[in-house]
């Protein structure tokens, strides 16, 4: 691929750099993700303002804020950037799925399961690159909103947005207390008793949150929170120092090795939900996404049903 645009957009390198700085909101964000010095990003951004003739951003503090200039810029770059990525997905076809790369961003709870679903596809096709993004249910429908990956993992489906989806695996969303709290002894606890004790919430944004909020609402119930925590593995190791009981999915379970942790059996619970595959409609998906979206219909969906199934914790 050549690497020099117009003369007054810049190379294709800087605007790849241009988008890694705006993505991760800094220079030094961008150098880490590029592996170059931040020296080199600094420079090359500025060859590139002066090929476009405007600034692109401001520093005003810590922020870069970036001008009219800078986010036309990005908006374009985006545009060139995916026309050469669908050229060499297409051309990947032709030579057999032998290269290319797929994007793929989930809410935070399906990354222990999506791993073992990308190793057995990597495995067929191990000249692919996979780029995974983990973040809260918010952040991954600003993804979406950009069109930045090919496929988007959900427990609860973004409204407004026109998508195509698939359901693929069931998201049982669990009460869990350390295993000699009082209410892991009961054979059966209400969920009036439940909401007495010291909750753990997770962060606003999250799938998990939303889930729970919309519940307890549904119920007319609120429950004591007590702490906001940020990820589910804090959440664990709260409950595990007796810090409050939580409602989080089963896959946290399934596949964390939890010892000390232990599932309440609270009327009403567990939540149920599904784990959908989106993507945005009228969105052409490449040779590879289309593979991947044949695999994870078929065998990857019943192989992960199969693999839930016998990592239930008991």
């Amino acid at each position: 691929m050549a690497s020099r645009l117009h003369a007054h957009i810049g190379t294709f390198r800087q605007l790849e750099i241009l988008l890694a700085v705006y993505d991760g909101g800094s220079v030094k964000a961008a150098s880490e993700a590029l592996f170059l010095t931040q020296p080199t990003v600094s420079m090359q951004l500025k060859k590139l303002s002066e090929a476009i003739g405007l600034p692109l951003y401001q520093q005003v503090g810590r922020r870069l804020h970036f001008t009219d200039a800078g986010l036309a810029t990005i908006k374009t770059a985006r545009q060139i950037l995916n026309s050469c990525e669908e050229l060499d997905m297409h051309l990947s076809n032709l030579r057999g799925l032998k290269s290319g790369t797929l994007r793929l961003a989930c809410a935070t709870t399906a990354k222990y399961f999506i791993p073992h679903l990308l190793g057995p596809f990597c495995e067929r096709y191990p000249g692919i690159d996979i780029q995974f993004t983990v973040a809260n249910r918010q952040q991954v429908i600003e993804r979406m909103e950009q069109g930045l990956d090919d496929f988007y993992v959900f427990s609860h489906l973004p409204q407004g947005l026109g998508l195509e989806v698939i359901e693929f695996l069931s998201n049982d969303l669990v009460a869990i207390a350390h295993a000699d709290h009082p209410l892991t002894q009961q054979h059966s606890v209400s969920l009036e008793e439940f909401c007495q004790h010291d909750f753990l919430i997770r962060e606003k944004g999250s799938g998990t949150r939303f889930a729970t909020e919309a519940f307890f609402q549904e119920k007319g119930i609120t429950p004591n929170v007590k702490m906001t925590i940020a990820s589910n593995e804090a959440i664990i190791h709260c409950v595990l120092s007796r810090l409050g009981v939580s409602i989080l999915s089963a896959h946290t379970l399934a596949f964390g090795e939890i010892y000390g942790v232990k599932v309440i059996n609270v009327d009403a619970l567990p939540i149920q939900t599904k784990w959908s595959f989106s993507w945005l409609q009228g969105k052409a998906l490449s040779p590879l996404a289309q593979e991947f979206l044949e695999y994870v219909e078929t065998e990857g969906r019943q192989m992960m049903k199969q693999a839930l199934h016998t990592m239930q914790p008991n």
